[in-house]
């Protein structure tokens, strides 16, 4: 019987809404399903043949997987608090 890979309790885990997906992991994520950050998140539907810079909510989210992980983590506790006092 073959083993199962290794992320695949991980992957799981998201799908079930076990588990959040880092923040740093969502713009390879979204590079490899092909689709932008905002369509990942759902926030909009993906136009072809949108030109010009990418979404305001893009570029934060890229800025933000970049900063270091405390820094990204107390990002994600004040959307967190936002989003809960917003009812979200």
């Amino acid at each position: 019987m073959p083993q199962p890979k290794q992320g695949l309790p991980t992957v799981n885990a998201y799908e079930l809404a076990q588990r959040r997906v880092p923040l740093s992991a969502l713009p390879p994520l979204a590079r490899t399903l092909g689709i932008d950050l905002v369509t990942l998140m759902g926030q909009a539907e993906a136009k072809a043949g949108k030109r010009g810079p990418p979404p305001k909510l893009s570029q934060h989210l890229e800025r933000i997987s970049q900063l270091p992980k405390p820094k990204r983590r107390f990002v994600m506790e004040m959307l967190d608090t936002v989003l809960a006092q917003a009812g979200c």
